[in-house]
């Protein structure tokens, strides 16, 4: 089974499964590369997973970066 890779930028907010202890379910993505670093909207706390993790954990985009 082929599962199709959801497409997230740079500066795009996006929406994980589970959501952080501050209350938050929006992150923004602030380095893309073999790991990715994104950062709560909610109290600035920034984390660093590993990308296939990370496009386990992924909902949704919530605001593309090139669109503002």
């Amino acid at each position: 089974m082929i599962m199709e890779a959801k497409s997230f930028e740079l500066n795009d907010v996006v929406e994980m499964k589970k959501q952080h202890p501050c209350g938050t379910n929006a992150w923004k993505v602030i380095r893309m590369g073999a790991d990715i670093r994104i950062k709560c909207e909610g109290c600035g706390h920034s984390v660093m997973i590993p990308r296939r993790d990370f496009e386990k954990k992924i909902k949704k985009v919530l605001v593309r970066a090139n669109e503002e």
